[in-house]
């Protein structure tokens, strides 16, 4: 494809591609830059079988406009991924001798626009040179810790097919202090590997007389494809616009983004006018793209910035995962979860003690569904009675305690509504630690009032002092995990008799903080008869067992029952 530009000049483009795989869908995108006007250099890696290569080399055999180079072995972060490039981009050189500018693609590079935009594009900018070419010092983004030293260090082992050798290595050369010395003239850049070069810059680097010294250097260079012709063109051009023109992602091990057909609209939208990497078998976006030319090409500026915010938004998921989702990749590390639950929740600790019936009078004036004890020892009461909550969640308490945390975060992420249960010191404690620390949990607590329902059970005076002395331990270690340093939750507090002076005011509170209209707290449930409740604090104390976090109530005179206030 060629168009006249300022000058009587004609852009013609040639395109470099290096391939090592899939050579059918490589031979494929090769017909695909020819039929769009490009010259095509092709190298296949020398590890290669030599039946395949037959086999792309035949699909192509009558296509004027492609070459094949001579083959070398290219081993990702070694020096042959530039010498192919070399190889491949002398050759198109010295063949087509009208082109223009010179475009690196690999064999997975899927032009989205047609081609005849590209070269609209290039027109507008005739001397300009893409390629992102950023300052050593200052790129920041590598993966691996090694910016600098990737350019002061040697590295003659494979990152992957040696780790071991690698590694120490690299070790050892810091230990003893080794410094490369950079060659005279040059400053380290890097970059991506795909650019899209002028004539003239591209055959200044290939010819410039100290190529050899640049050459061993950069032999020794970790991930030289990164930043030989990034350096390199620096050296050489005067109209750098550091940037590439093919759509490629990183994932923060390093590792490229690979596109599927579902991305199909947006990678469309993105306005590109290449994106790598395609997976192989995405037969329909390699059906789709390119788009079919318009009545004239656009040279319109690619908009990768969208698709961008998408896939850092990707990676930011994947390293963070769904608040209150546990998997693989950062369960079981405690405390490095993204967020210990999904959504706040309630949790009611003494209310179903003071108030028999609060469960169903709570559920009626809330947008939430309302549990009983979910962490009772013998069944898991979820609202209404069901057998299966939301998630399709069983309520037996065996599954339950196989792993309580995953119990409780995947009720709050499985359902879109708030969920409410109460707690008592009678139910399992082993989640005290992570409500405590849980941001999104609400606790209202009533202290004392599991003393109530023991009070009236009419059980033997010793087997009530033996309970409430269990169950008074259990409360006060609880209060120690609410009362540490590390509470994130959002803790509502009354003592017994507090609460019970005032139980319209502090349900008031209650509702009003679930979300319901605080007028719907005006109507209290049945409170438990409280007369003579003086006078058994006295006898456990008189039984050697002091009640604590009651509050204070008088021996000789109970007080009324409570009413609204």
């Amino acid at each position: 494809m060629t168009m006249a530009v300022a000058g009587g000049r004609q852009v013609k483009l040639g395109v470099v591609m290096l391939c090592h795989n899939e050579l059918a869908l490589a031979a494929r995108m090769v017909r695909t830059w020819v039929t769009g006007g490009a010259a095509v250099s092709v190298h296949v890696d020398a590890r290669t079988p030599d039946a395949e290569v037959a086999g792309m080399q035949a699909a192509l055999a009558d296509q004027r406009d492609v070459v094949f180079c001579r083959r070398r072995p290219c081993e990702w972060g070694m020096f042959g991924m530039v010498d192919a490039t070399q190889e491949a981009a002398a050759m198109l050189l010295d063949r087509f001798e009208h082109v223009t500018h010179v475009l690196l693609v690999s064999g997975s590079c899927l032009p989205l626009r047609p081609i005849a935009d590209l070269v609209a594009f290039l027109q507008r900018h005739p001397q300009r040179d893409f390629l992102e070419s950023v300052t050593a010092v200052d790129v920041g983004w590598t993966v691996g810790g090694l910016n600098e030293e990737r350019f002061t260090l040697r590295f003659p082992f494979s990152f992957r097919h040696r780790r071991w050798l690698f590694d120490n290595y690299v070790d050892l050369q810091r230990r003893l202090r080794v410094r490369r010395r950079i060659p005279e003239g040059i400053v380290p850049h890097l970059g991506s590997q795909w650019w899209c070069l002028t004539r003239g810059t591209l055959t200044a680097i290939l010819t410039d007389p100290r190529r050899p010294e640049f050459d061993r250097y950069f032999q020794r260079v970790w991930v030289p494809d990164e930043s030989y012709f990034q350096t390199l063109a620096r050296r050489h051009s005067v109209n750098i616009e550091s940037r590439s023109l093919t759509l490629a992602k990183f994932d923060d091990q390093g590792k490229p983004y690979i596109f599927y057909e579902d991305h199909r609209q947006m990678l469309e939208e993105s306005g590109c006018f290449i994106a790598r990497k395609i997976w192989p078998h995405a037969t329909g976006l390699y059906d789709y793209f390119p788009r079919p030319a318009g009545v004239a090409p656009s040279a319109a500026e690619p908009q990768p910035a969208r698709i961008g915010r998408l896939i850092n938004r990707a990676v930011a998921r994947r390293n963070l995962g769904r608040p209150g989702l546990y998997m693989q990749s950062r369960f079981p590390r405690q405390d490095c979860e993204n967020g210990k639950t999904a959504a706040p929740y309630a949790v009611l600790y003494g209310f179903s003690d003071m108030f028999p019936g609060f469960q169903e009078w709570l559920q009626a004036r809330v947008d939430a569904d309302v549990h009983g004890h979910l962490l009772a020892p013998d069944e898991v009461e979820f609202a209404g009675g069901a057998q299966v909550g939301p998630g399709a969640l069983p309520n037996s308490a065996a599954l339950r305690d196989l792993d309580p945390k995953g119990f409780l975060a995947n009720l709050i992420r499985a359902s879109n509504r708030t969920q409410i249960w109460q707690f008592s010191p009678r139910d399992r404690q082993n989640l005290n630690w992570f409500m405590a620390t849980d941001p999104n949990a609400r606790l209202f607590v009533i202290t004392g009032a599991w003393a109530l329902p023991l009070y009236q059970s009419g059980m033997p005076f010793d087997d009530v002092r033996r309970i409430a002395a269990i169950l008074q331990r259990k409360e006060t270690d609880m209060l120690a995990v609410l009362q540490s340093v590390w509470l994130k939750a959002r803790v509502h507090s009354w003592n017994l008799a507090d609460f019970s002076a005032r139980p319209a005011a502090a349900l008031q509170t209650v509702v009003q903080r679930l979300g319901g209209e605080p007028a719907q707290a005006a109507d209290p449930p049945a409170i438990r008869d409280l007369t003579g409740i003086g006078r058994f604090f006295q006898r456990l104390r008189n039984a050697g067992l002091r009640p604590q976090n009651m509050g204070d109530f008088a021996v000789e005179e109970p007080p009324q029952k409570a009413g609204p206030t």
